[in-house]
């Protein structure tokens, strides 16, 4: 882990840390960073829907693995 030295607007971190119900103000920023990570990702894979082409069908899929046989 890394030592990040920054400066914030208290009444900021206060609300961000009543929000995530955080114990401390590390705790909070970190779980808003992932939860800002897990966003950006779910947006990306929403962007790509329709432009995705399977080639296999979901029956496929679902029983095609012959290994499990």
């Amino acid at each position: 882990m890394s030592r990040t030295t920054i400066t914030l607007p208290g009444d900021l971190v206060d609300e961000l840390m009543s929000e995530m119900k955080a114990k401390s103000k590390t705790d909070a920023v970190i779980r808003a960073i992932k939860d800002e990570i897990k966003a950006r990702k779910k947006e990306r894979i929403k962007s790509m829907a329709g432009n995705m082409e399977f080639v296999k069908s979901a029956e496929e899929l679902r029983h095609g693995d012959r290994r499990l046989g």
